[in-house]
């Protein structure tokens, strides 16, 4: 064992409190309008938050349709290495229902809920206090007969008179429950309140010393990371998030977000979690896919530019000490490393250490002439991508750095057959121009097997993102292509009023990333062989 090994094993063991992670992707997530999940894409999804690392998964509402109970059903049979919860209303149909379809997990739980505000009770249940009170009662007692772990939610808490919410919370443990959680329902607290909601009933409620708490946040107000903060600093062990923040109205908590502000800020915290750090980006690429919802571009954590620097200051201090401008590494989250965007803002270090990445170095004269080109062509496309970057490059040297360019592209399309396309592609070594045809359902499909026959790379094409940049008859389009070659991603992006030759364009462009970024690697690695 050499110095530095021991000196990690003899490290002591950490002193946080470990935050167990309540994923309702599959349940409160799914509610978001739009975001409905087939039983099969639930069960794929779960899979993954499994690997995640998440400790319990809510995966849906049992009693609200058959091929919801059999998907909770799948799940908890599949997943037996993750605690599975049973969502519930406190109605013994809802919890006949949870109990059946979880009856196969190795580790279970009953979630149930009623509503106990003032406005919910007058305007939604129309029962008074003391008729909820007894409801809670007897459901959680019936569900005790078939579960060990209940958790109990007093719906809409944080806008609940605090002796009702304690009087409701001792209750229910006198019952069985084992799990309170406290839900912010409509995102309404602000932090320190919903902080001192945990202090208080922690305090005020008999036998809340023997059970956990547990927070339930949504967005409504942009503020439901910091209230579960807020709760986790007041006592709560157990936080219920979404990935993506996906959710009804705003969305709820924020999975990535939360962990990330623990993991970060985790001595000042005092917490820590067991979520797999590199699986969270893929998470939530794929629940973004399967949900149809699009992530904003400045989302933190996993958004577009969440760790991207166009600024010609920041860029320069990237490239000298990564921790200049960056409080998190993007790459231990997998995160793909994409630190800089080259726009209108950035200056010539940046663009040197770009094309140098692909092999390509220039003169002063030659770096002055393409940095020239490369401000007109910002101002005009904003964002400037690797292909048309090493495009001017090639303008300014004379040399044609792309091993591939796109010459021609024309697609037939109509409505009673297939799509039918055809490319011209010119290879740079040889010069020659090869023209294909493909056939496809649809005209970005005939474009596709088009150009994957005339650029042989056994990459896999991952993903296709379109976006509107401007509206009018003369709108522009972006085209943003993901291609998988030996587990690295390689991205092209296109700008162009024609959204098809955009994302032609986007794909050739990737490709070329990836035959250069390969290409670049060979050099390289034939130099230290010969060394």
């Amino acid at each position: 064992m050499n110095h530095s090994q021991a000196q990690f094993n003899s490290q002591p063991e950490s002193t946080n409190r470990i935050i167990r992670i309540f994923d309702t992707t599959l349940r409160d997530g799914e509610q978001s309008p739009g975001a409905t999940l087939r039983p099969e894409q639930k069960i794929v999804l779960a899979r993954q938050l499994a690997k995640l690392g998440v400790d319990i998964i809510e995966p849906g509402f049992p009693v609200s349709s058959p091929g919801e109970f059999a998907a909770v059903q799948q799940i908890s049979r599949e997943l037996q290495g993750v605690e599975i919860v049973g969502f519930a209303r406190a109605i013994k149909g809802d919890i006949d229902a949870a109990v059946r379809s979880t009856m196969d997990a190795a580790r279970r739980r009953l979630h149930l809920f009623i509503s106990s505000s003032d406005i919910h009770l007058d305007f939604q249940l129309k029962k008074s206090r003391e008729e909820v009170l007894e409801i809670a009662r007897q459901m959680v007692a019936y569900g005790k007969q078939f579960v060990d772990e209940i958790e109990f939610s007093p719906m809409d808490a944080s806008r609940t008179g605090r002796d009702f919410v304690i009087e409701m919370v001792e209750a229910v443990i006198a019952e069985g429950a084992t799990v309170i959680n406290l839900p912010d329902t409509l995102g309404y607290a602000l932090p320190e309140e919903y902080g001192n909601l945990f202090r208080t009933v922690r305090a005020g409620a008999r036998g809340a010393d023997k059970v956990q708490f547990s927070a339930h946040c949504h967005n409504d107000l942009g503020l439901a990371v910091a209230n579960s903060l807020a709760a986790i600093q007041a006592g709560a062990n157990q936080v219920e998030v979404t990935i993506n923040g996906i959710g009804e109205r705003a969305g709820n908590c924020s999975l990535e977000e939360l962990v990330m502000a623990i993991e970060t800020r985790k001595s000042a915290i005092g917490a820590e979690t067991g979520i797999v750090m590199s699986e969270i980006y893929e998470t939530s690429r794929m629940v973004s896919r399967t949900m149809n919802f699009p992530i904003a571009y400045n989302k933190p954590i996993v958004g577009r530019n969440a760790f991207q620097h166009e600024s010609g200051i920041h860029q320069d201090g990237l490239l000298k000490n990564r921790n200049t401008y960056e409080i998190m590494d993007p790459e231990a989250m997998g995160i793909p490393r994409s630190m800089i965007v080259l726009g209108k803002h950035s200056g010539r270090h940046a663009i040197k250490h770009r094309l140098a990445d692909f092999g390509i170095e220039l003169t002063d004269d030659q770096l002055l002439d393409v940095y020239n080109r490369f401000k007109e062509k910002a101002d005009e496309m904003k964002i400037v991508p690797d292909d048309v970057l090493v495009r001017l490059a090639s303008e300014s040297t004379a040399t044609q750095h792309d091993p591939y360019t796109l010459i021609d592209l024309q697609v037939l399309a109509g409505t009673q057959r297939s799509r039918i396309a055809s490319v011209t592609i010119r290879e740079r070594d040889s010069q020659e121009e090869r023209t294909l045809t493909g056939t496809g359902t649809g005209p970005l499909e005939a474009v596709i097997h088009c150009l994957q026959q005339a650029i042989p790379v056994s990459a896999e094409f991952e993903d296709l993102e379109i976006h509107s940049l401007s509206t009018g008859e003369d709108a522009h389009g972006e085209a943003n292509v993901s291609i998988v070659y030996n587990n690295q991603r390689y991205t092209g992006t296109a700008v162009h009023n024609d959204i098809i030759l955009a994302a032609a364009q986007a794909y050739v462009g990737a490709c070329n990333q990836m035959l250069m970024s390969i290409q670049d690697t060979d050099s390289e690695e034939n130099t230290e062989q010969l060394a």
